[in-house]
């Protein structure tokens, strides 16, 4: 006969033999597999900030609202007005000498074609942006589904974007090449972001804090508010526009007008300086420096505001999302703002129990 234990039932009434009647059944309850898995596959907050800035600024105005009513009568009423006065000019010349006639209506001609040709870059340009918000939620989704497929497809389509950089052209090699031999989406996306955004995020920071330095010292040493706020305007819209032309795009100035408005979005969102830095930090910084001179709070209070900014602006117009790359700090960009109006470093006094 086997010694080998036999498969044996059991009754599980309290009132069968075998079990008294105060015996107990423990069940225990298995953790719930799928909410642990979707938990997994939720976006980080930042990241979600990101994507409802990068959609309510790429979203159309609706026609039929009051406010796009107003805007599309009046731009109507403009051209017609265009149009009439400039036909009435043709019609003058002609009526005064053909050849006058005849050089106005090639020119009219000209101002259209070249008006035609604006026209189509500003659509081609806001398309543009669009299509590089809608890789960056794309990209964060199938990061977080760790999608193998839509990871390849969209990292192919990124390294589209950067096919005639000269400095990122094998860096575009290296990504295609790994499209065809990794296997984990999340992977595949991670490496690519190392690959195509390290350039790139550099030059970007370096842009920040260029912006920022000189926003602090214009402001320090500008003798009148008004010039302060033309500059730090100034500075601010040329700083997105130029984060924008880093990760690829192009704006003109209804895309720019868009892109503003995801950059303000962001911010609102993110509660503006206060994201990912201490902001008692950014207070005592300026406030250091205000006590050896205002205007020198002013400038380091004016070059925070600017960093902050360009850091929206770079989530912003990033076509791919922070993965293993962390979002960068304001200490982190722009270190030189947090040293201003400080002394010389004095060394840690040495414990007791040393």
């Amino acid at each position: 006969m086997s010694d080998k234990p036999r498969p044996r039932a059991f009754k599980l009434d309290p009132m069968g033999e075998g079990l008294s009647p105060d015996a107990h059944v423990r069940i225990d309850i298995a953790p719930d597999f799928y909410a642990e898995e979707s938990a997994k596959f939720a976006l980080p907050a930042d990241e979600l900030a990101v994507e409802v800035a990068q959609k309510r600024g790429m979203a159309a105005r609706a026609l039929l609202s009051w406010g796009g009513l107003f805007w599309s009568a009046l731009g109507g009423l403009v051209s017609l007005a265009l149009g009439l006065w400039v036909d009435s000019i043709v019609e003058g010349l002609f009526a005064r000498a053909p050849a006058l006639g005849w050089v106005a209506l090639a020119l009219a001609s000209l101002a259209g074609l070249a008006l035609i040709v604006m026209g189509s870059r500003e659509i081609r340009a806001i398309w543009r942006q669009q299509r590089i918000a809608k890789l960056h939620q794309d990209l964060a989704s199938a990061r977080a589904a760790d999608d193998q497929a839509a990871g390849r497809d969209l990292v192919g389509s990124v390294a589209n974007i950067y096919t005639d950089r000269p400095e990122l052209k094998a860096a575009v090699q290296e990504v295609r090449r790994l499209t065809t031999q990794i296997i984990d989406g999340r992977d595949l996306i991670d490496l690519a972001e190392r690959e195509l955004m390290s350039q790139l995020d550099a030059r970007a920071k370096t842009e920040i804090a260029t912006a920022a330095k000189r926003v602090s010292v214009i402001t320090a040493i500008s003798p009148r508010a008004i010039i302060d706020l033309l500059f730090v305007m100034a500075q601010t819209i040329r700083l997105i526009r130029r984060l924008s032309e880093i990760y690829g795009g192009r704006p003109g100035f209804f895309g720019f007008l868009r892109l503003a408005r995801s950059v303000g979005a962001h911010l609102a969102l993110t509660g503006g300086m206060a994201v990912g830095d201490s902001l008692v930090q950014q207070v005592v910084g300026h406030g250091i420096a205000a006590k050896l001179s205002a205007r020198l709070g002013e400038g380091v209070l004016n070059g925070l505001l600017t960093t902050r900014v360009g850091l929206s602006a770079m989530a912003v117009c990033r076509p791919m999302p922070y993965g293993v790359r962390a979002a960068p700090r304001i200490a982190e960009v722009a270190p030189f703002l947090f040293r201003q109006g400080r002394g010389p470093k004095t060394p840690d006094p040495i414990s007791d129990d040393e």
